[in-house]
């Protein structure tokens, strides 16, 4: 049975695309140098410290390549890992090897990355009640992946896209004319084609929490770019009417007094929008 058929249709069509940037008519050096039935194993050899996530991807592209690759995970994902661990090693055709060799360590890199931040955001948090909500702020079409690593990290994903999910933020609020009018167009608009969402409202006052709360018929009200105080002062408005969300420029240095005010989650776009890779390397066993 090949790779393509047990593996997640999504991953596949981005393993695919993605070869497609790097490889289209032929990887000419290896083309040229290596020969065509020539095997050989290599190791991936972790460079940083940090968080383990990716290795799915991994394990899905080169089987993808070449369908008799054997792969032998040495971790897992979610795993603490330092410099000088070996994540695991493939067995494979050369050619195969270094056509899959660049797409694995970009998105293995990122996505370790990623898991690393989420889980010091996590750690912060980790005797509250507040859970780490990720973003839409991802990379294009990498989202699944990205937001597969915050789960590795230990935070928690929030909506997957504009489908999944009502947030009605500040330029939905201005552009409908006010927030009665548009929690209320919003109540319509679910009646009248049928759907079943969750209903986010950002409000940037409280003036605009008290006008949410008259209206009501929502699940959660985030609370944007609010300090402490006032964030105490709106979690003790809303005294569990609502759902509870922080969000707006909280940092890991600043994200545990937003914990402690009482939220019950908090939004950091950081996860994702601002992560630098981890340095991995994939090298063949001489």
């Amino acid at each position: 049975m090949s790779a393509t058929s047990t593996t997640d249709p999504q991953l596949m069509k981005f393993i695919i695309a993605g070869l497609e940037e790097d490889v289209k008519d032929g990887d000419h050096t290896s083309l040229a140098c290596i020969p065509a039935d020539a095997v050989n194993t290599a190791r991936l050899l972790v460079k940083d410290n940090g968080i383990l996530a990716g290795m799915r991807i991994a394990e899905a592209a080169f089987k993808h390549v070449d369908p008799d690759a054997e792969f032998k995970a040495l971790m897992k994902d979610g795993d603490d890992m330092a410099f000088g661990d070996i994540a695991f090693e493939v067995t494979c055709k050369a050619q195969a090897l270094l056509k899959a060799e660049r797409l694995v360590l970009n998105t293995m890199q990122r996505m370790c990355g990623i898991a690393t931040m989420s889980g010091r955001y996590a750690f912060e948090v980790a005797d509250t009640k507040a859970k780490v909500l990720d973003t839409r702020k991802t990379t294009p079409l990498m989202r699944f992946l990205e937001k597969e690593a915050v789960r590795i990290g230990g935070c928690t994903n929030y909506r997957d896209g504009l489908y999944d999910r009502i947030m009605i933020k500040d330029n939905h609020v201005d552009a409908a004319g006010g927030m009665r009018k548009a929690i209320e167009k919003v109540h319509n608009y679910l009646k009248e084609t049928g759907r079943e969402l969750e209903i986010t409202v950002e409000v940037r006052n409280l003036v605009e929490l008290y006008e949410t709360m008259d209206v009501g018929g929502v699940n959660r009200i985030m609370l944007d770019n609010f300090e402490v105080p006032l964030i105490k002062e709106a979690v003790a408005i809303i005294n569990g009417a609502y759902e509870v969300e922080a969000s707006g420029g909280i940092t890991l240095q600043t994200i545990r007094e937003y914990a402690k005010a009482g939220v019950d989650f908090i939004s950091v776009g950081a996860l994702t929008h601002s992560v630098s890779g981890l340095d991995l390397s994939l090298k063949i066993k001489k």
